[in-house]
């Protein structure tokens, strides 16, 4: 027989959008839920609970938070031992510090390493999936794969595809890119927690001949993810508009090859026209926003309030490592900041939903991540609001739960992570 388990606790869940009503309206608060076969299975009172599941492995946890666990919709996992590096706009970071580490990549063994460590650090950090680039080459790929099918992980990757602008050790071809990212998806696409996603750099590295071939590969495997990068710098901008003279916009120059779809996720959204904003909302694309790379290589400030406003689909991400953070906690402090250099802060409850549910949308995953209700994967994240002395004190003068919990969101760390639970198995302690 299935042993059920009884987690006690703060149980946070959604059950609407906070950007479309009152954010305090839209979460419910329970006391428990019980998890079965991997899925959470029940949630309501802890004497109900307890009563209806006599049997159940209990664990209480007193005033802790429980949460959907984190969701990290861009990521660069190679980037790992390279976070943090000084300085540097955008294209003098990738060659300078980006490019270098990911050379290192075609040793499996490093690949393998690189991968193990970055799962231990996200774990750490409370976040249970991710969507992430690799490298050109297929072992990254592989390696990442592997790590995370061995953990009962729910991840989405792809081999970055590169054929021009990079050096020549990370260049692939239309050719060889089109058929290594076939055979990586045809191996591991929807096998256990494990899905592929189309990866085109951006376009300034793939030429016009290499976007074809992505999108003729998007085109047989409509269900796929594709993940690139779009309008994060002003000088990145004129840099695609002398690549792609032709172009109306830099979404052009993946719209015209068929890289531009409801299944898309479109990393940084910074500077966009008119007619890109249009027409993202128009195929419900997703866009990722990723404050804390985007203040520390310099690259503008994200439009939250106004892309919310017009219906946008919207994922919050980290962008490791050019994001110099790990943790979602760091990652919504970053958003809330800017919302604050843009006039418009975001609720708690805003930062936390987009860090869960809104990143699952963006991964077209809600029906199974993101959120606590019955039948969806038991990913669950407990956070500690008492976890150092300067938040244990700010806290005890909270007067509601959202006041509660702001302060580990502006503050926390790994330290505020007190339990993870992935696929209903604790994987921190």
């Amino acid at each position: 027989m299935t042993q059920e388990i009884l987690l006690t606790g703060r149980v946070l869940s959604f059950t609407s959008t906070p950007f479309e009503a009152a954010p305090e309206a839209a979460a419910r608060l329970d006391e428990a839920l019980v998890i079965r076969d991997g899925r959470i299975a029940a949630l309501g009172t802890a004497s109900d609970l307890a009563a209806a599941h006599p049997q159940a492995l209990r664990h209480d946890h007193g005033a802790r938070v429980i949460l959907a666990g984190f969701i990290d919709p861009h990521v660069h996992f190679p980037q790992t031992a390279m976070i943090a590096s000084w300085g540097k706009r955008l294209i003098d970071w990738l060659n300078s510090y980006t490019f270098p580490e990911e050379m290192r990549f075609a040793d499996p063994a490093y690949a393998a390493r690189i991968a193990a460590r970055y799962l231990d650090l996200t774990t750490a950090a409370g976040t249970t999936t991710m969507c992430s680039f690799c490298t050109i080459h297929p072992a990254s790929v592989e390696a990442f794969f592997a790590e995370a099918q061995a953990r009962g992980q729910r991840v989405v990757a792809g081999k970055t595809c590169m054929d021009r602008n990079a050096p020549e050790r990370l260049r692939d071809t239309a050719q060889s890119a089109y058929d290594d990212s076939k055979a990586l998806l045809e191996k591991w696409h929807a096998v256990d927690r494990i899905s592929y996603a189309i990866t085109p750099r951006f376009s300034p590295t793939s030429s016009p001949e290499q976007l074809e071939a992505m999108g003729a590969l998007w085109a047989e495997h409509p269900d796929c993810l594709m993940q690139t990068h779009l309008s994060e710098q002003t000088d990145e901008i004129a840099w695609v508009k002398e690549l792609f003279p032709q172009a109306r916009d830099y979404l052009d120059t993946y719209e015209q090859f068929g890289l531009l779809g409801q299944n898309g996720l479109y990393g940084h959204a910074i500077h966009l026209e008119p007619r890109e904003r249009d027409r993202l909302r128009e195929v419900g694309a997703a866009l990722v926003h990723c404050p804390t790379s985007n203040t520390f290589i310099g690259s503008g400030l994200f439009d939250m309030a106004g892309l919310m406003a017009e219906g946008q689909r919207i994922g919050l991400a980290t962008d490791t490592g050019g994001g110099s953070s790990f943790s979602m906690l760091r990652t919504m402090a970053a958003a809330y900041e800017i919302g604050q250099l843009r006039h418009t802060p975001l609720h708690p409850a805003q930062l936390i939903w987009l860090a869960t549910v809104g990143s699952a949308q963006a991964l077209r995953m809600e029906d199974r991540i993101g959120n606590i209700a019955p039948g969806m994967e038991a990913d669950l994240v407990l956070l500690d609001l008492a976890s150092t002395p300067a938040i244990a004190q700010r806290e005890a003068e909270a007067e509601d739960l959202w006041e509660a919990i702001f302060p580990t969101i502006m503050m926390g760390d790994d330290r505020a992570v007190a339990e993870v639970w992935i696929g209903g198995r604790r994987v921190k302690s």
